[in-house]
């Protein structure tokens, strides 16, 4: 009974206690009592620990394992997973405007003519080298119309489209008026022939098949001067005797002025290939001086002037250096070139050729694109295309051109890194992608001469590879199997922008071009238009879903399902892990974010020397300097950019991310 009545005190004392809490936390007014929000501490967890808790925290040794190996396996799973938060990529960019434009006819060249070189008067040893050595049977257009002509003696003007087959248009007259000279030629004669070429990978191709034609008359020697070569070996070649003397104007201007042993008074040909490129590159006083230095020795010679555009400044260059000529364009008939009467004729003659020579001629074969891509997006945009084209797709080789030798040297350390895997493909479960399919190679005008002749040697004999580059590859190179060319910054004239896209389709084979342009940048395709090149548009959306078939850059989630098929929001995600990774790779180091600034630094250099007649197009100002830094892999925008002065401009212009 005593235990009984003890319970049951017990009982009424907790109902009581219960009751007086309950009216202790209930308001005046008779509502729910609002709850507190406790912080939660390491003290507070402690209190309300249980005994069974405090005796497992006595035995450290059987809880601190378990907690050590979860911690590690946490670290090691948040290290793999992608860290996503970097990059907004989507967010804040400006619209993609509709490119309106009207269809225009192209200018169309035929490449191919039925006729062969037998029927030609030329030497039986000249005709058979041409179909074994070259592999070669039929004649081009350009070559059907220039070789007679030269062949006469007269002087020329050759207007044809990139990779048409102007260098055998004059190596092979030239050659056979050298062989059938009376008296057999000397080496020790020097030049009877100066070939003038713009760049000294064109030099090299150019000495390659002069060297080809003239297999089987071993007498003629040819040679070649141009810079990044020692002078001394060259002096050496030039006392021993070049018959045949292939150089670019700068390298030939120092011997000019610098060799006893260089003369020109056997000289009887004077050819100026790629004449437009020698003078954009600022040749024009170096031809001058040539000239001048040709003229001194021996007045009549044979000239001829190619190029795939004609300017204002080959037009004037061909009235100083051309007697007479045949103005040889493909798409008109041969016509001669009437000596205007007076200077008022002259120069109405001039800027009316000039005016004829706006429409470009392309290559039937040749298929170009145009995408207009976000400034931010810019870079997961190209990647994505790469590994689309030279990866998923059959094999491609691929020319990507750049404005400024930085952004070469920038880029193509990052894709070997993270494209090509780098150290990671070394690892267990990475896949090399360097070892047969992704092949990044560089070129451009601040390499040593040595390493630029390897890398031009290796893409020539290659069948697949990605080659980045500036415009020192632009012009008159035959890179054979060449299948895609991208322009990652627009040229800065339509006359270059057919340059650059005459590295493919050549000589019949089948091609392809991609223009990357910002939305700022719209205007370019109907400038384009304007002279006659038709450009079909293609969806940055498209590119980047290629990016679908890359495990490597798939987001992973916890209980995630396999993806099927492009949903966006996946690709979006997907183009954000590839920017991470970039962005990861930037900023491993102090010495990558400086290399990262420094080529940004040139892109906006390059972007600043625009001609004035495409400013609406390309203005620093239309820039936005945040997104432009996540095209160089960098987070965001560097402070205190300077943009070099432009030609006319007399201070720096201060560049500031836009807010």
């Amino acid at each position: 009974v005593n235990s009984q009545s003890l319970l049951t005190l017990v009982c009424l004392f907790t109902l009581k206690q219960s009751g007086a809490l309950k009216r202790k936390l209930q308001s005046p007014h008779g509502n729910p009592p609002v709850k507190r929000k406790r912080k939660l501490s390491i003290n507070t967890f402690r209190k309300g620990a249980t005994e069974a808790d405090r005796r497992e925290e006595g035995s450290s040794s059987q809880k601190d394992v378990p907690k050590k190996q979860l911690t590690d396996k946490q670290n090691e799973s948040q290290k793999n997973r992608p860290f996503i938060k970097t990059s907004s990529l989507f967010k804040n960019n400006p619209e993609i405007p509709e490119i309106h434009r009207k269809v225009v006819q192209q200018v169309q060249e035929n490449v191919f003519t039925t006729d062969s070189f037998s029927q030609l008067d030329l030497h039986p040893h000249l005709i058979s080298t041409i179909n074994t050595v070259l592999n070669i049977c039929s004649m081009t257009s350009v070559q059907k119309q220039t070789i007679p002509v030269l062949l006469q003696g007269r002087d020329a003007l050759v207007r044809s489209q990139t990779g048409s087959g102007k260098t055998l248009a004059y190596g092979i007259p030239l050659v056979q008026s050298l062989q059938g000279m009376e008296s057999k030629i000397q080496r020790s004669d020097g030049p009877y022939a100066l070939v003038l070429v713009p760049t000294r990978e064109l030099a090299l191709q150019s000495f390659d098949t002069i060297q080809k034609l003239l297999k089987p008359f071993t007498w003629i020697v040819p040679g070649v001067l141009m810079g990044g070569e020692k002078r001394k070996s060259e002096k050496a070649r030039l006392r021993k005797g070049i018959n045949i003397l292939i150089s670019t104007p700068g390298r030939l201007v120092d011997h000019i002025k610098s060799t006893e042993c260089i003369h020109f008074h056997r000289t009887q040909w004077l050819i100026i290939d790629e004449a437009d490129r020698i003078l954009d590159l600022g040749f024009e006083k170096d031809v001058a001086v040539i000239l001048n230095a040709l003229n001194a020795e021996r007045e009549t010679r044979q000239n001829v002037l190619l190029s795939a555009t004609l300017t204002e400044g080959v037009t004037r260059l061909a009235d100083i250096s051309l007697n007479d000529p045949i103005s040889i364009s493909i798409a008109d008939e041969i016509q001669k070139v009437p000596e205007p009467a007076s200077q008022t004729d002259r120069e109405a003659s001039t800027s009316s050729n000039c005016m004829e020579q706006e429409n470009f001629a392309v290559p039937e074969t040749l298929q170009q694109y145009v995408v207009m891509v976000p400034s931010k997006l810019r870079l997961v945009t190209l990647a994505a295309f790469i590994l689309q084209k030279c990866k998923f797709e059959k094999r491609h080789k691929m020319i990507i051109f750049f404005s400024s030798c930085e952004q070469v040297e920038f880029y193509h350390e990052l894709f070997v890194k993270v494209l090509s895997g780098g150290s990671e493909s070394e690892k267990p479960g990475h896949s090399s992608l360097s070892s047969g399919i992704l092949q990044f190679l560089r070129l451009h005008g601040d390499m040593e001469q040595e390493e630029r002749t390897e890398v031009f040697q290796e893409f020539l004999k290659s069948k697949t590879g990605i080659l980045l580059c500036t415009d020192v590859a632009a012009r008159g190179l035959d890179l054979p199997q060449v299948t895609w060319i991208v322009q990652y910054n627009a040229p800065a004239s339509p006359a270059e922008y057919i340059h650059r896209i005459g590295r493919t389709a050549r000589i019949g084979c089948r091609g392809s071009s991609l223009l990357v342009l910002a939305p700022s940048e719209a205007g370019y395709v109907s400038l384009l238009a304007s002279h006659k090149i038709n450009v079909s548009e293609l969806k940055m959306e498209k590119v980047l879903g290629s990016l679908m078939k890359d495990d490597r850059f798939k987001l992973h989630r916890p209980g995630s399902k396999k993806s099927c098929g492009k949903n966006p929001q996946e690709v979006r995600e997907r183009a954000t892990v590839l920017q991470t990774k970039f962005e990861n790779h930037v900023h491993s180091s102090e010495g990558t974010v400086r290399w990262a600034k420094k080529a940004l630094q040139s892109f906006l250099c390059a972007y600043t020397t625009y001609p004035r007649e495409l400013k609406h197009i390309f203005h620093i100002k239309s820039l936005h300097l945040g997104h432009v830094a996540k095209s160089f892999g960098l987070r965001d925008a560097p402070q205190n950019l300077t943009a070099l002065p432009t030609a006319g401009s007399k201070r720096k212009t201060k560049l500031r991310p836009k807010r």
